[in-house]
């Protein structure tokens, strides 16, 4: 019997097809970081995009945040610890801890908090960063026991939290909730919620990493927001464009323990003056300039819904439809990879950068991206942005008859 030529696996043209689909991506995403360096107008221009000369521009006034003839700060001393007074103070709260990372922080903190407590579980949302982005790492890593209060697009309710059917030793609130469009409990709702977590013996613990752009929502200032819970993390690079790093901020005693902790988890490091005085810089640079950039958000939202509306778009969608923060969500029906091209496209040939994020499938023809406006954005009005959605839009039209054909 002579021998037959192997029959190829039933699903390798779709092999090959998914691995032609990740090429175009990744080649798509490398034309989008190029237009986003090229393009003349864009809503924000975030600096982890920047080339290392560019990054290191910030720190060129440094000396004005800081001595800089001090010497380099050794294991979490000079530089760094002023940097944990400083936020302590802006918080209003006894002290706090410099991390390397947030995830690290939150682990720590809700390890200290399950210790004191004698409860491993943590209440938190179903499309919270621990839950969606760390690997299990609560589990893994700290032997606790996530339970999902809720998995709607919102933050957990006070009945919800009230009516939850197993005991929990601490409550985790991601503020705002990023996955679910960067979206806040209004500051009763917040509050219910944190005197419902009480009312169950539970502690509160804010998953704040983007807390300093929440005092326009609250209409609070930071030391009264951070006061509602038993601790807080901060993140100095996602809304203050630092670095990197974060804060542990709540009780003297717990942050000394937390200290101890960072230790164990491999975040004493030797030196982080870089970090820390960035961290410093966008305190001193991005934080008053929030509130801002809050306000613009707005105006462009309901420019970008009247634009859609102009051009003839059957349905779109906002969300928040008044943005919560500076950044939020756009909902449009087309298949992504028609989106993803389109707004490439759009930068490339008018150096204009409309949508300069991913956008993600969530059903057939359906698809979602996130917007956010800094310092750039604030140039743009209300008829720029209504110019710029018509021309995207024609261009999504040409792509998704080109694809048709």
């Amino acid at each position: 019997m002579s021998e037959q030529t192997p029959r190829p696996e039933p699903d390798a043209a779709r092999r090959d097809e998914e691995t032609t689909d990740d090429e175009r991506r990744r080649r798509r995403r490398a034309r989008r970081l190029r237009a986003h360096r090229g393009a003349g107008r864009v809503l924000a221009r975030p600096g982890h995009l920047e080339t290392l000369r560019e990054r290191l521009a910030p720190l060129a006034d440094a000396g004005a945040l800081y001595d800089l003839d001090e010497r380099g700060d050794v294991y979490g001393n000079g530089v760094v610890a002023a940097l944990e007074e400083r936020v302590a103070a802006l918080l209003g709260t006894e002290a706090a801890a410099f991390f390397p990372s947030g995830t690290m922080a939150q682990q720590v903190a809700l390890r200290c908090w399950a210790s004191r407590t004698g409860n491993p579980a943590v209440a938190l949302h179903a499309l919270a960063h621990p839950v969606v982005h760390e690997r299990d790492a609560l589990s893994q890593v700290g032997r606790l026991r996530p339970v999902r209060i809720t998995a709607e697009p919102r933050l957990p309710t006070a009945g919800e939290v009230r009516a939850f059917p197993e005991p929990f030793g601490t409550l985790m609130l991601e503020l705002p909730l990023r996955d679910a469009g960067f979206v806040l409990p209004t500051w009763r709702e917040l509050t219910e919620l944190v005197e419902a977590a009480r009312e169950r013996d539970a502690v509160v613990h804010f998953d704040g990493a983007r807390l300093w752009e929440t005092t326009v929502h609250f209409g609070r200032p930071l030391p009264e927001i951070a006061d509602l819970a038993d601790s807080v993390y901060v993140s100095f690079y996602k809304s203050l464009d630092g670095f990197g790093g974060a804060a542990l901020a709540g009780p003297a005693s717990l942050v000394e323990e937390a200290r101890t902790w960072r230790h164990r988890y491999g975040g004493q490091i030797f030196q982080q003056f870089p970090t820390a005085l960035s961290a410093l810089a966008g305190l001193e640079h991005e934080l008053p300039r929030l509130p801002g950039y809050v306000a613009q958000a707005r105006l462009v939202a309901e420019a970008l819904r009247e634009g859609f509306a102009a051009a003839g778009v059957p349905w779109s969608r906002i969300h928040p439809e008044r943005p919560h923060t500076h950044e939020f969500q756009v909902w449009l029906p087309y298949d992504a990879d028609v989106l993803a091209e389109a707004a490439v496209r759009q930068a490339e040939e008018t150096g204009t950068l409309l949508f300069d994020g991913h956008w993600g499938e969530r059903g057939p023809g359906l698809a979602v991206t996130e917007v956010g406006v800094r310092g750039e954005g604030l140039e743009w009005s209300g008829e720029d942005v209504r110019a710029a959605v018509a021309d995207f839009v024609a261009r999504v039209a040409e792509e998704a008859a080109g694809r048709s054909d």
